[in-house]
């Protein structure tokens, strides 16, 4: 047996420079996994808390006392005991008492720990039926930010390239082309302005949602004419964001439900957007579904907010055909256990997943391994900035273990 020796919890700083944690398990052969747990900006209602109610002192004060010593002699091959173990400890149904960071950070590297230890990477100790690591995941690169990602930019939170070929290489440079050429075009329009990035990496300009589209959309249009590569645009609204007193409210607009699933099914078919997450608030499973309805079949409809990566409530979206495609993020329920629950309720209905980052990311790879191995349609991530470029990179080196 893999059983656990040790449980390490530590301080570690987000790319936003807040405090988070991370985990180093040590198996009783000597294997060691290590995980950082990110943090993000714009959450779901529904998610797991990040922190008890101390922050990261009592989070951490917490797994010394309580949480490494419920874990010590159990097996690393067991994961669902693992996290049942967290979950035990915890004995709040959102990790209130633990924190939901320091249950993904212990999660992770139990899994990375016992991928040392078997000889494989974390990919394949997370893989799921049929998945051998032949197909990669698309590259959904966040190229310009607003919302609660950027000071003074649109109201849609992140102006997304989604590139899809066959080869990862190929994704990932069909996606930093689009950044690039944003950043040219950003220059030649704001020649005087001082322009930043956004959180995430993404550029921040003085533009209103459909002016950023635009440009969005020419530079998808620009990089496929020059690279031959599939790339386009696609976006992440986090509408929850906007949406106060019953109505979407933008600069120029103030919209019902009924206007909102107009605006951007219209969105959808003028600029050909590919990837449209979090159109609707976070309640609105038969709003998510006119969406569905209206463009799902030129669209991967993906529900965030909706689902913040729960099983239960993936199962209602699932019943009101709310969408085809499914955000994943471990950190939004706390265990690899409750990740893997939700990607394999939603592989059994053909939905499609998409495994992300959160804003304040840590600069690890582990992500891109969670991708690989539950055999997501695509990989959510900035594509600037240590942090992001990690997961990139780590996809790249999957790619040459893997023979692609």
């Amino acid at each position: 047996m893999s059983r656990i020796a040790s449980v390490e919890v530590a301080p570690l700083y987000d790319s936003r420079g807040r405090p988070t944690v991370e985990a180093a398990v040590t198996l009783d052969s000597g294997a060691r996994g290590r995980a950082g747990a990110p943090s993000g900006a714009s959450t779901g209602a529904t998610e797991v808390r990040a922190f008890p109610s101390g922050g990261v002192p009592e989070a951490l004060n917490t797994a010394r006392a309580l949480v490494a010593p419920s874990l010590l002699g159990l097996d690393a091959a067991d994961q669902a005991a693992v996290d049942g173990a967290l979950h035990k400890v915890d004995a709040t149904p959102d990790f209130r008492r633990i924190g939901g960071n320091t249950a993904t950070a212990i999660s992770v590297a139990t899994a990375i720990a016992f991928g040392v230890e078997s000889g494989r990477p974390l990919w394949k100790v997370l893989a799921r039926p049929g998945v051998d690591g032949e197909h990669f995941p698309a590259i959904v690169g966040n190229c310009m930010n607003g919302g609660v990602h950027a000071i003074g930019g649109p109201e849609i939170q992140e102006f997304i390239a989604y590139a899809e070929n066959p080869d990862p290489a190929d994704s990932i440079r069909a996606a930093l082309r689009v950044h690039a050429l944003i950043g040219e075009e950003l220059r030649r329009r704001f020649p005087t302005a001082a322009l930043g990035r956004g959180d995430e990496g993404g550029w921040v300009a003085p533009l209103d949602s459909i002016g950023a589209l635009e440009v969005l959309t020419g530079a998808c249009a620009r990089a496929r004419d020059e690279l031959r590569l599939a790339v386009d645009p696609g976006l992440d609204l986090a509408a929850s964001e906007f949406y106060r007193e019953g109505r979407y409210r933008y600069r120029d607009r103030a919209l019902d439900p009924q206007g909102q699933v107009a605006f951007v099914a219209e969105l959808v078919d003028r600029y050909g957007v590919r990837y449209l997450e979090d159109p609707l608030e976070e309640t609105a499973f038969d709003g998510f579904a006119e969406v569905t309805r209206a463009v799902g079949q030129k669209a991967l409809v993906v529900g965030d907010d909706l689902y913040t990566t729960s099983a239960a409530r993936l199962q209602t979206g699932i019943e009101k055909r709310s969408t085809n495609s499914v955000l994943i993020k471990v950190n939004q329920v706390g265990t690899l256990t409750d990740t893997l629950a939700t990607v394999d309720l939603a592989r059994d209905h053909e939905l499609a997943t998409v495994t992300s980052h959160r804003s304040g990311e840590v600069p690890e790879g582990w992500l891109a391994h969670v991708a690989l191995g539950t055999g997501a349609r695509g990989l959510k991530c900035g594509l600037l900035g240590g942090e992001r470029v990690a997961k990139l990179n780590e996809l790249l080196r999957l790619r040459r273990a893997t023979g692609r």
